[in-house]
């Protein structure tokens, strides 16, 4: 890697990386990175599904003999981790790169969630899952900036969104595990729980190999003064795209950025970014991810309680119950998210937001009607999450690709925090204390819940088509300049809805202005003619 650095120098260095990368083709380079980095939302809905279904297994005298309150706090405490981990590693990926931390997390995982499996007492299982729950929640940040990233432009949206609902493929996973591990005629109840934390580092162990084959992201490269690194790395990433049979177009001059070096950024400055610059898109971050984790969580963790409480499943049954459940949420993403790159951003996600809350709507005056079986209620509640799981995924996807590169990791892994926080804190408590006891509860409160929750995802899609950006097929540079970024004569273009440019805070972060340098003209060139600029 070459010593030289823009910000040692005090000039800008032109990059073609952003343009390089977003004309290439889809290849088996590409599917690649999907598996390798998409595989973080499956082991986390594996994770989650799995604990959920092992919690009476602990509870038993031959396991941990753990309480219900026990079993209740160890699913905060991996929400505890989740938030922690994403802030933390959150920093880290923007400072020290997607590919470290996307592998350092796993690792964290790994190690955590397996070391779960050889627990003996409440306190070292808790600590484990603490730590495990960190490494998913940096996860997010580490692989969510890697995949906008390296993904080019035309494809980015559907492949954030079908990544992101994959979630629900590990929950499938995890349920079918636990109708194998957790059978005590099949398994020994002492050793059954244990190989359920087991399972995720084993898929985990065949991901991590890949993983080392994925490169750096030569955005993030480009823009911490490593420019011949980064375009090293697209040299090479553009050598397995033509052995993998693609064509590549030729760049222009005219589709090269200027960069400086910028340095590590600060808490003062991203509260300025956020908070000031691009405060519009702050409050649409906000706003998506706080109504779809209100509505998941709200229906998500009351779902096993309303079929036991209304229509009298046993476990059991109510085990069955999740598999279309958990199909439709899965199923939504894969289906639409090709439409967020074809007929746009705010289109879909307000078509997506909107659909899911009229349908709950129904489902409220349904069910209050008494007029659904069980079988009715969830059909209509894979309805609801088939669109609502798509417009959760594009909340992801959106926090991903409207805020510069520089702090992208870090604005990921705040609006996940919040998201968790509310949703994983307020709904699920709000929905339990509505729904009704005895034997024939109560169903008005539940149904007046259910239209909260419509209220807030049609909120929330309204906000979308009014704040939202139509980055569809857009560089994420266009989307968002980077900090780093310099003007030029024939620099690129940004485009979309814009915000006020970022400050730099030159003199404060001492970063040399940059001015474009005129052309000196050859001796060989002519002279150019009186009144004319040569350009």
């Amino acid at each position: 890697m070459s010593s030289e650095h823009a910000l040692d120098e005090g000039k800008a260095i032109p990059s073609l990386v952003p343009a390089r990368m977003d004309r290439l083709p889809w290849t088996r380079f590409h599917w690649m990175i999907v598996v390798g980095l998409g595989v973080s939302w499956i082991l986390d809905g594996l994770e989650i599904q799995l604990v959920s279904l092992v919690g009476n297994t602990l509870k038993e005298g031959a396991t941990l003999g753990l309480s219900t309150q026990q079993i209740g706090l160890l699913a905060s405490i991996y929400l505890a981790g989740e938030v922690v981990g994403a802030l933390f590693f959150g920093r880290m990926t923007d400072r020290f790169g997607r590919k470290n931390l996307f592998i350092i997390t796993l690792v964290v995982y790994l190690a955590a969630s397996g070391a779960a499996g050889l627990t003996w007492d409440f306190w070292s299982l808790a600590l484990c899952r603490f730590v495990a729950g960190m490494g998913i929640g940096g996860e997010y940040a580490a692989i969510n900036s890697a995949i906008d990233e390296l993904i080019p432009s035309k494809y980015r949206g559907r492949v954030d969104i079908g990544v992101n609902g994959t979630y629900w493929g590990g929950a499938l996973i995890g349920s079918a595990v636990g109708l194998v591990f957790l059978d005590q005629d099949l398994v020994p109840i002492e050793w059954g729980w244990r190989l359920c934390f087991l399972v995720g580092p084993v898929m985990g162990l065949v991901i991590i190999y890949l993983r080392r084959h994925i490169p750096e992201s030569p955005r993030w490269l480009m823009t911490h003064g490593r420019v011949e690194e980064a375009e090293r790395t697209v040299d090479e990433i553009e050598r397995k795209v033509r052995e993998q049979g693609g064509e590549l177009r030729e760049v222009t001059d005219d589709e090269a950025i200027n960069v400086v070096d910028y340095p590590p950024v600060t808490y003062r400055e991203i509260a300025r970014v956020m908070l000031r610059d691009y405060r519009s898109r702050s409050f649409l971050g906000f706003s998506m991810m706080v109504t779809q984790a209100f509505l998941y969580n709200a229906i998500f963790f009351t779902y096993a309680l309303v079929l036991k409480s209304y229509y009298g499943l046993d476990d059991s049954g109510i085990a069955l119950y999740f598999f279309p459940f958990a199909i439709g949420n899965l199923a939504g993403p894969l289906l639409l998210g090709h439409f967020f790159d074809t007929i746009g951003r705010r289109k879909m996600i307000l078509g997506t937001y909107a659909t899911s809350a009229v349908v709950l709507f129904v489902t409220a005056l349904l069910f209050n009607a008494g007029a659904l079986s069980a079988f009715g209620l969830t059909a209509l509640w894979c309805v609801v999450f088939f669109f609502a799981s798509a417009g959760a995924s594009s909340a992801y996807l959106t926090v991903s690709e409207i805020f510069p590169i520089e702090l992208r990791g870090q604005a990921i892994s705040f609006f996940f925090a919040i998201s968790q926080l509310t949703g994983g804190v307020v709904a699920p408590f709000l929905f339990t204390s509505l729904i009704g006891e005895g034997e024939n509860p109560a169903r008005g409160p539940l149904a007046v819940g259910y239209v909260l929750g419509a209220v807030v995802m049609l909120i929330g899609g309204l906000i979308a088509w009014f704040f939202g950006v139509d980055a569809e097929g857009q560089s994420l540079e266009n989307v968002a300049k980077p900090l780093s970024a310099r003007e030029r004569a024939s620099a690129t273009r940004f485009q979309g809805t814009a915000p006020r440019l970022p400050s730099t805070d030159a003199q404060g972060r001492r970063i040399t202005p940059v001015l474009p340098e005129p052309e000196q003209p050859r001796p060989e060139d002519p002279e150019p003619p009186p009144g004319r600029e040569d350009r």
